[in-house]
C-alpha cells in the first residue's frame, strides 16, 4: 500500500534515491558510443510507432518478470528495483525499519519501471500514485488491456495504491512491507480490491 504524506517528495530517502539515479545515469552516459546511441534512438523511434496494444503487452511482460521481488517502501525507479527507506508510518515491519534494508519496489516504483522499461524510456511516470493517475488517460473497465494501471482509493487514503493489469482479470503489484511482488487473479472480483477500485488509466508515449 502507498499512502502519500504531503511532504514525501522532500523526504531524505527520496532525495537519496534521486541522487543515486542521477549518479548512475551520469556513469552510464559515457559508456554509450555512437553505435549504442544509434540503437537506442532507433529503439525509441520504434516504440513511438508501436501499437498501443503491443506496448501494453510488453508492460505486462516486464511486470511478470518482477514477480517475487521484495516490497520496499520508496523502492524502485526507471533503473529497476532499488533500496527503500522508512518514514513516520511506512517501511516498518514489527517495529523494524525494513525499507532501509530492502532492495525492491513499492507500488508506484513498480509501475513506473514497467512502463519505462517496456517503452525503452519513452514513457516516464512519476514515483507517486496520484501523478501516475493524472498523467494517464482513463480507460473504461470493459476496455481494460494488458499494461493498463489499476488505481485504488479509500476515504482515509485517496489513490493509495496502483497495480499493473496483465490481462485475464489479473493484476501484478507490490502491496506492502513484508510482501513480494505478486499476481492477484480476478482482482476486480475480490471484494477488498473491488471496493477500493478508483479506475484504470493507460499511459502512453509522447506524441512525436
Amino acid at each position: 500500500m502507498e499512502p502519500q504524506p504531503s511532504g514525501r517528495d522532500q523526504a531524505p530517502g527520496v532525495r537519496r534515491r534521486r541522487m543515486l539515479g542521477l549518479a548512475l545515469g551520469a556513469g552510464l552516459v559515457p559508456a554509450l558510443g555512437p553505435a549504442a546511441q544509434a540503437a537506442s534512438d532507433a529503439s525509441s523511434d520504434t516504440t513511438r510507432t508501436l501499437p498501443v496494444a503491443a506496448l501494453g503487452r510488453r508492460v505486462a511482460e516486464v511486470a511478470t518478470s518482477q514477480l517475487g521481488v521484495p516490497y520496499a517502501w520508496g523502492g524502485g525507479d526507471r533503473l529497476g528495483a532499488g533500496l527503500g527507506f522508512c518514514d513516520e508510518e511506512n517501511g516498518w515491519l514489527n517495529g523494524v525499519c525494513m525499507g532501509e534494508k530492502t532492495v525492491g519496489f513499492d507500488c508506484s516504483g513498480l509501475s513506473l519501471y514497467c512502463w519505462y522499461r517496456a517503452s525503452h524510456g519513452t514513457v516516464e511516470l512519476g514515483h507517486y500514485t496520484v501523478a501516475q493517475f493524472n498523467l494517464s488517460a482513463p480507460v473504461p473497465r470493459a476496455e481494460l488491456a494488458p499494461g493498463d494501471l489499476l488505481f485504488f482509493s479509500r476515504p482515509d487514503a485517496p489513490l493509495h495504491h496502483v497495480g499493473v493489469y496483465v490481462g485475464e482479470g489479473a493484476m501484478i503489484h507490490a502491496e506492502r512491507t513484508g510482501t513480494l511482488v505478486a499476481r492477484v487473479e480476478n482482482v476486480l472480483d475480490v471484494p477488498r480490491w473491488a471496493n477500493e477500485f478508483a479506475g484504470a488509466r493507460r499511459p502512453g508515449p509522447p506524441a512525436s
